[in-house]
């Protein structure tokens, strides 16, 4: 993306001297604290969670919270922790988030023995800064015109899909990802901007702007006839052979995707009969599409959808298809990243990279997005391994958790310093956001609930 005011002009700070000298506060007070900061993030990333069953992480953030005065609101959307910290006069309320949830990596170094939890995508980190930069406000929030809301933030991975849409079916939660979740239960409607800092590779240590696509999940569920393999074929109906021939189908559109869309298809099956010597009755499937617009990911749900009842009808099978948003398209807002680049030339130098372009993953920090400004930096992780592979880790906790954490409070500062001038410019430029009812509109508008009959159902 391209952020207003990077260039040399642009190296001090908007709110001008005195918020100097609250950043170098800050900082010092973040310094103090790094090696509590580096040990938290350590000893998340050794205890690994899945998304909303964050229960060990989250109690230790309340017990961080707790330890910088603050009092913990628990159990938001299941596993969320939050907890407000107070400026010296009323204004806008800025939100430094954190994720509690890890991937499920069994071969991860690691990884949990039992469920095979790993934080292969650097979640630890995360925490850590957001604690780090809470650390850092507590120094100076008297002298800062708005309030600063830490949360930690349940589920942002997308994984156990069957599971969570059985939360869902019982009524325990509505969205698939944790920070829909939470704007549907109104827990951001006391913030007004928000910001995260996501792991990256081992270099740069900090990177600026780029987007992200937004994507959609399916659960999938072909119905056929059991049968003996051997002796009577003939008399069954194959689930999986309906859910390969879909397959099929999904891989003869890839060539007909829009350009510029970064349409990505992704399949897994999870079950498929339980002995190889029987026609399979059930074959279950999770799906994820990904698009960089809310149009094309409307597109290609139903091109796929058409090829998994292309599948079912080609073998005389039924199949139900559950689709839900995981996550809105996501982009940093431009008036609040352009704040942010200042501060972190004061930390990095020249080696902040401003990123362009997409970079092909999901994030519900695009949801966040839609009701709010937002904000995303990246920060060296240590290694260079891929993201969510079984040797991505948090190998630098400094670089991963201290630096950024000195990054989002600087830029805090700069928000709410002076009457929280530039927050309430960022507000005022980054243009109209969703009401909480109009987000779950838009959310509900992209999720079906469907079952074809292929012919299952009349042999």
């Amino acid at each position: 993306m391209s952020i207003p005011g990077d260039n040399a002009a642009s190296t001090g700070s908007a709110a001008g001297s005195g918020a100097e000298e609250l950043k170098a506060r800050v900082c010092a007070a973040i310094d103090a604290a790094a090696g509590r900061i580096t040990g938290l993030s350590d000893d998340i990333m050794r205890h690994p969670e899945v998304g909303y069953r964050e229960t060990r992480t989250a109690g230790v953030v309340a017990e961080a919270f707790g330890a910088l005065g603050l009092k913990p609101e628990t159990g938001l959307a299941r596993t969320g922790v939050k907890a407000r910290m107070s400026g010296r006069s009323a204004g806008p309320t800025v939100g430094v988030l954190g994720e509690l949830d890890s991937l499920i990596v069994p071969d991860h170094p690691y990884a949990d023995p039992e469920t095979g939890a790993a934080h292969a995508c650097g979640h630890n980190a995360q925490i850590a800064s957001m604690v780090g930069a809470g650390i850092g406000l507590g120094a100076v929030m008297g002298d800062l015109d708005g309030d600063v809301v830490l949360f930690a933030v349940p589920a942002e991975e997308c994984l156990e899909t069957d599971w969570r849409f059985a939360l869902r079916d019982r009524g325990e939660i509505h969205h698939t990802a944790g920070k829909a979740e939470l704007i549907r239960r109104g827990h951001f409607d006391d913030v007004d901007l928000a910001m995260l800092t996501h792991a990256g590779p081992a270099t740069p240590p900090l990177a600026i702007g780029g987007s992200g696509n937004g994507s959609l999940v399916k659960r999938v569920r072909f119905r056929g006839r059991s049968a003996h393999a051997g002796a009577s074929p003939w008399a069954g109906v194959s689930s999986y052979k309906a859910a390969t021939v879909a397959i099929a189908a999904i891989d003869a559109h890839r060539e007909m995707f829009r350009d510029g869309e970064n349409i990505r298809v992704h399949h897994l099956i999870t079950s498929s009969g339980a002995a190889v010597s029987a026609i399979p009755a059930v074959t279950e499937m999770e799906m994820m599409i990904r698009a960089r617009s809310v149009e094309a990911m409307q597109e290609v749900s139903e091109r796929v959808d058409r090829a998994l009842r292309g599948g079912a009808l080609a073998m005389g099978a039924d199949v139900d298809i559950d689709t839900a948003v995981s996550f809105l398209p996501f982009e940093d807002d431009a008036p609040l990243a352009s704040l942010a680049v200042p501060n972190a030339r004061a930390l990095v130098g020249d080696r902040l990279e401003i990123a362009g372009g997409n970079f092909g993953a999901s994030t519900d920090m695009g949801d966040l997005g839609r009701v709010m400004p937002v904000f995303q930096p990246f920060a060296a992780s240590g290694t260079d391994a891929p993201f969510h592979g079984n040797v991505f880790h948090t190998a630098d906790h400094h670089a991963a958790a201290v630096v950024p954490a000195k990054l989002m409070a600087m830029t805090v500062v700069d928000l709410l310093v002076n009457g929280a001038a530039a927050a309430r410019d960022v507000l005022a430029r980054s243009g109209p956001k969703l009401s909480r009812a109009e987000f779950v509109a838009l959310h509900d508008s992209l999720a079906r609930s469907e079952t074809f009959r292929g012919g299952l159902s009349e042999g």
